[in-house]
């Protein structure tokens, strides 16, 4: 089965991001344990939040394009995998060895849609 490791984080706590969190290494090494594991399909880090953009639709039925930060925002998708492996209890077990599961963030798996 394939999963999506979405490693989160939260925009205001203090143990998440340039004053404290895992340490950059602690995430390389994650990196080259998961994928020398072989279960890797694919993986992505995104920039920080203050770059994204956002399209939505206003009450015009218009499409908006937004620059962040967008104050509304508390959490934030840092980067993410693409994992296989035969049972979810096997993604639980990478999500917490992944140091984005330590204090200041989480990791979300979500199933990845058959289709």
């Amino acid at each position: 089965m394939k999963y999506a490791l979405l490693l989160m984080g939260h925009v205001n706590d203090p143990a998440c991001g340039e004053d404290g969190g895992a340490d950059p290494e602690e995430f390389f090494a994650f990196d080259r344990e998961i994928t020398a594991a072989g279960v890797v399909v694919d993986s992505f880090a995104l920039e920080d939040p203050d770059q994204a953009v956002q399209v939505s639709t206003g009450d015009d039925g218009e499409r908006i394009v937004s620059a962040g930060p967008f104050a509304e925002v508390r959490e934030f998708v840092g980067g993410g995998y693409i994992i296989e492996v035969p049972h979810l209890d096997d993604a639980i077990a990478w999500a917490k060895k992944s140091p984005a599961s330590a204090a200041g963030g989480h990791v979300e798996i979500r199933p990845l849609a058959p289709y």
